[in-house]
């Protein structure tokens, strides 16, 4: 129980941390795959120097199929990240964000698929609360700030960012007997590899303070952030990874309305409190009828 304890809150704080990244990426003025590329090499040094830290290095030991395992997951990664930093292009931080957290579905169906998990109709329809509100924030952002080709570009990028997320997320639930920070230290030096032949380096220097965004993105956004998430998805239930996962739309939606005047309305309000809702939901092992008692009590 401690375990799963401990799981839940470091779920909430990378997911916290998630939220905040649309506006690095935003403000560094980088191409998304140079923000993927600078991600996975401030990433991996900061994941190498815990990994010495720790004496993870020293202590662990990996087989060929883990370390395969690992690597897929590292691009599935990377393809995940690509995609969704392409999202912001073609709609806000906030819309992409939405619509990226499909993933939750999916790794849910991942799960039941590929892990024998079970669900139950309660979880079903929480998932389905969840989905309602993510449909109420996607459509009202659309009729308001992204229409067209471009919106519906932004949302299909979003959701295939959100496969990948979910197909990299249910590797890793293979890769239990493995330290985080491994993991994390492995995918991110894949990135770097794959990244590297593709990538302007020269664009960092033309803008002022990207060094700073693309560090913080490495250091905070990937060491910090993933080792937290991998850590979370080995010691939880795959359902209530998917609940967690929405307290990021609601963090980037805030950081949209605040640092670039996307104001929220009515229908991103009910959206929220929907999602809200679903996650605790999720959490506490409400019925959707237990709920509704307590709603009206």
């Amino acid at each position: 129980m401690k375990s799963q304890a401990r799981g839940t809150l470091e779920m909430i704080s990378a997911m916290v941390i998630s939220g905040t990244v649309g506006w690095f990426v935003i403000m560094s003025g980088q191409s998304p795959e140079a923000v993927v590329f600078w991600r996975c090499l401030f990433g991996a040094m900061a994941m190498l120097v815990a990994c010495l830290a720790l004496g993870v290095l020293r202590r662990s030991r990996i087989t060929a199929r883990q370390f395969i395992l690992v690597c897929l997951g590292g691009v599935a990664l990377i393809l995940n990240w690509v995609l969704l930093f392409s999202a912001y292009r073609y709609s806000s931080i906030a819309i992409a964000t939405v619509v990226y957290h499909i993933q939750p579905f999916m790794l849910v169906g991942l799960g039941v698929l590929f892990f024998a998990e079970r669900l139950n109709a309660a979880k079903v329809g929480w998932l389905l609360v969840a989905f309602a509100g993510l449909m109420l924030i996607v459509s009202a952002k659309g009729s308001g700030q992204a229409t067209g080709a471009d919106y519906l570009l932004g949302v299909c990028l979003a959701l295939a960012s959100a496969f990948f997320y979910a197909v990299a997320a249910a590797i890793t639930k293979r890769l239990k007997d493995l330290p985080a920070h491994l993991i994390v230290l492995i995918q991110m030096v894949v990135g770097v590899l794959v990244l590297a032949p593709i990538v302007d380096f020269s664009t960092v220097d033309a803008i002022d303070g990207a060094w700073t965004y693309v560090i913080i993105i490495g250091v905070v956004h990937t060491g910090l952030m993933s080792t937290l998430l991998y850590s979370a998805i080995q010691k939880i239930p795959t359902a209530l990874v998917g609940a967690l996962s929405f307290i990021y739309p609601i963090v980037a939606i805030v950081v949209d309305w605040v640092a670039f005047a996307h104001p929220l309305g009515v229908l991103q309000v009910v959206g929220a409190a929907a999602i809200l809702l679903a996650a605790a939901g999720m959490n506490f092992g409400w019925s959707l009828g237990k709920a509704r008692r307590q709603e009206v009590t």
